[in-house]
């Protein structure tokens, strides 16, 4: 069985002024204070929520 991929995100940009839509998904992705980092399994659903908060976060391990 082989590990599971992850992706490190980080939250760099405050969510004061952004739509209710991107400050949802930076919750879902377990973000709400800058700074934060979550290591987070690399699925297609997580990718579609980074992909929508890009210019909030920092990607690592891609």
């Amino acid at each position: 069985m082989a590990a599971k991929q992850t992706v490190r995100v980080t939250q760099t940009k405050s969510v004061i002024g952004r739509l209710g839509d991107q400050r949802q998904t930076l919750i879902g992705l377990g973000l709400n204070k800058i700074g934060r980092t979550r290591e987070l399994e690399d699925t297609p659903s997580v990718r579609g929520m980074i992909n929508k908060v890009k210019h909030l976060i920092r990607v690592e391990g891609e």
